[in-house]
């Protein structure tokens, strides 16, 4: 895909480093529901598709306003906007600690949840932009991985501070530092590119950005999204039967996360040595292979495979996000990660909702079989894609 306008001025390791840094404190705001999610239905009294309600409120207000986010960096830069959606999200969590009943709780976490919107299609434009040739995949990859640090730790400081504090002082807690943390971050304004080049007379043929590839390429996304979100929305409920404690459960989470930071990070890197279709369908087929085995593994074996389902789990996206740069032109580009986050996170939100009921009606086993079976399909639907994923 040719590139067009002014390159940034600003390093583009520089770059990178900022907005992974943002993307860390991001992925942990919501990535510490999850253990805290079988507390709140203990307190609430919730069953499965309430619970998964929950989660579907909290991401899915972070995923609806990502191509307006897109338009309104093309005026106003995406830095600011990246600070002012984690300050956002920070004051949404203060709120959801002092919900007095579920129905409240459910409408504050989509309250919460808006400033989610700004992070993943501003930060991958910033970064793809900085990177307009070699090293892009990579880079991306890196920007994934970052988010996936954020992920580790969350969950297993709320699973021990949750014993202590309990699920509102860990939300009140983590609120309060999320503030303080964006107000920090201003000091680092100097360090951003500038915004994305604007549309002119030479630039506007190009100025679509939708294609049949890139709406295939959603659809993948969308399928890899929708199991990735229900699988770790349910995983603490299938542990907790086979009697693992929160504590545990906040560490397996932490092992899955630590393992998809990996697989973000070196599947990002063979991507762009090895090919990217291979690496896609080997992480797709082990993703639907583990979630078959957490029904059944022995304890022993729950750890090693914890870590090697993360490492999958996660490892397909940042070959996905690379590819949207491939497919679309840099002036669009903000919109069209937009476009790509708005599909893929809804999906991801609507999933834990919808499998919440099958698991109701069917059980547990039921659920992660089909999960399984949804992520087999992304192996024959991403073959047309081996151009675009090179």
């Amino acid at each position: 895909m040719a590139e067009v306008g002014v390159r940034a001025t600003v390093a583009p390791g520089r770059v990178l480093f900022v907005a992974s840094a943002i993307h860390v404190v991001n992925d942990a705001f919501f990535a510490l529901l999850y253990p805290l999610l079988p507390l709140v239905a203990a307190e609430f009294d919730l069953s499965y598709a309430e619970t998964g309600l929950l989660k579907t409120a909290f991401s899915g207000a972070a995923s609806l306003l990502q191509y307006p986010a897109g338009l309104l960096a093309e005026r106003w830069g995406e830095f600011l906007l990246l600070l002012a959606g984690n300050a956002w999200v920070a004051l949404g969590l203060i709120a959801m600690g002092l919900a007095p009943g579920f129905a409240w709780l459910a409408a504050l976490a989509v309250l919460g949840g808006l400033g989610g919107n700004t992070q993943h299609p501003l930060a991958s434009s910033l970064v793809a932009r900085a990177y307009p040739h070699a090293g892009r995949t990579a880079a991306l990859g890196t920007l994934n991985f970052a988010g996936d640090l954020g992920k580790m730790a969350g969950p297993a400081l709320v699973g021990l501070a949750a014993l202590g504090l309990g699920w509102r002082g860990v939300l009140l807690l983590v609120g309060g530092l999320g503030v303080l943390i964006s107000l920090a971050a201003l000091t680092t304004r100097g360090w951003m590119p500038p915004r994305a080049p604007a549309i002119t007379r030479d630039t506007a043929p190009g100025g679509a950005f939708w294609s049949a590839s890139f709406g295939l390429l959603m659809l993948v996304g969308v399928l890899d999204a929708a199991t990735r979100a229900a699988g770790l929305t349910f995983l603490p409920f299938v542990l907790g039967e086979r009697g693992v404690d929160a504590a545990a459960i906040g560490l397996l989470f932490t092992v899955i996360f630590a393992g998809g930071a990996a697989g973000k990070f070196v599947c990002g890197w063979l991507g762009e040595r090895w090919g990217a279709l291979g690496v896609v369908w080997a992480t797709e087929g082990v993703t639907a292979a583990a979630l078959v085995l957490f029904l059944g593994a022995p304890g022993l074996a729950l750890l090693p495979l914890a870590l090697l389902f993360g490492f999958a789990l996660n490892g397909t996206s940042s070959i996905l996000y690379a590819a949207v740069a491939e497919l679309v032109p840099e002036h669009r580009r903000a919109r069209g990660y937009g476009a790509y986050y708005t599909a893929t996170q809804c999906a991801a939100a609507l999933a834990p909702a919808a499998y919440g009921a099958l698991a109701d009606q069917a059980g547990l086993s039921v659920l992660f079989s089909t999960m399984a079976l949804a992520t087999l399909a992304i192996l024959p639907l991403s073959g047309p894609l081996r151009r675009a994923l090179r």
